[in-house]
């Protein structure tokens, strides 16, 4: 029973739920305290201090308005696409059996591609459909959390809680800047310097904090029913970064907006080897038209995704793997707060989002 509950512990706790996978700026971040991702959380066998490190990777393109698909973008060439890889480094220090800590700090690169941001999407304003890129790179939002467990873990039980509270620091550049190709009267390129994208700047530039919960049910000698939760409260309403500065609008979303953002993942574990575990769930992640906490006013894109969430997971000693791979079924971007201002109903902007995400975390107790 003890290994079986170590194992069910690696493949539930060590794996990321708020990660986004689009245009949607979903701010990549552990749902789940990484000191709670190792067998030893239960049995500290190997040491207090653990080391976490995590990749994800996606590829948006597909178009949203709502939840029906916009095709005619792929098909002409006009898709947004975003490349995201980022890398968490973390530290976790478990002081108690119930009790933990852990700092998380992720290195962000991103790629984006896209023809209306520069020449126009338009045959007339870009006859040669000429496509160009804008990046960024650096340190992410660092976030501080700590959990704890309802009950003693140290009884086994056949059942538990854990409810974790962190803090979102604005360390990440939410001001990051990129060369836009434009063409003058006479068709000839020159460059213009502005913020990025909202989907690719490194940081939201407010100061957050989260509500988690995690817990487990087994339902036999080798499997169990998992489930954890994650929300991310940003009270500030808009991080004072203009989307055009040159516009000089007052538009309610002619700032970048300080969004909330949340996450939610339900599913069964199946342990099939000692150490070795198999996981199928189900995940939900996104970005809510209107915060809990403050205002709602700026630039945004809401939305969520409803994906399938099948991996795997691996535990030995002081060790512990894990990779999955949710696949999107649904995809939804719904209205902002500017899109709800509008007295006729009809405006609805767009999102892109990608088809699947790669996560893989790897961690060692010391």
């Amino acid at each position: 029973m003890k290994t079986f509950i170590y194992t069910l512990l690696v493949s539930i706790f060590f794996i990321s739920a708020a990660a986004g996978q689009g245009c949607v700026a979903v701010r990549h971040m552990s749902c789940a305290a990484p000191g709670l991702s190792s067998s030893d959380l239960f049995k500290q066998k190997h040491g207090k201090w653990q080391v976490n490190t995590g990749y994800r990777y996606f590829r948006s393109f597909r178009h949203f308005r709502g939840d029906v698909e916009e095709h005619e973008r792929i098909e002409n060439n006009t898709e947004v696409v975003n490349l995201s890889h980022a890398l968490d480094l973390g530290l976790s220090f478990q002081p108690t059996n119930r009790l933990s800590f852990a700092v998380n700090v992720p290195l962000l690169y991103n790629d984006r591609s896209s023809l209306y941001e520069h020449y126009g999407n338009s045959l007339t304003a870009n006859p040669e459909q000429k496509r160009f890129y804008t990046h960024s790179a650096g340190i992410g939002d660092v976030r501080v959390s700590s959990s704890y467990w309802l009950i003693d873990p140290m009884k086994l039980k056949k059942y538990n809680v854990a409810l974790g509270l962190g803090v979102k620091l604005p360390t990440g550049n939410y001001r990051v800047e990129g060369d836009f190709h434009k063409l003058d009267a006479e068709k000839q390129d020159y460059i213009i310097r502005r913020p990025v994208d909202q989907s690719i700047q490194l940081g939201d530039g407010g100061l957050g904090f989260s509500l988690e919960l995690q817990a487990y049910l087994q339902l036999g000698n080798s499997t169990s029913l998992y489930a954890n939760g994650f929300y991310l409260f940003n009270p500030r309403e808009t991080n004072g970064v203009s989307r055009n500065p040159a516009s000089n609008s007052t538009a309610v979303d002619a700032e970048f907006s300080v969004p909330d953002q949340f996450a939610a993942r339900l599913g069964i574990s199946q342990t099939i080897l000692p150490g070795l575990s198999v996981m199928l769930g189900g995940r939900a992640e996104g970005v809510p038209s209107k915060d809990l906490i403050g205002g709602s006013a700026g630039f945004r894109r809401p939305g969520y995704i409803v994906s399938v969430e099948p991996g795997v997971a691996y535990m030995k000693n002081g060790f512990s793997a894990a990779v999955t791979v949710p696949v999107a079924l649904y995809r939804n971007r719904t209205k902002s707060f500017a899109d709800l201002q509008d007295p006729t109903g009809q405006r609805h902007g767009d999102a892109a989002f990608a088809d699947y995400l790669i996560s893989v975390n790897v961690s060692r107790w010391f």
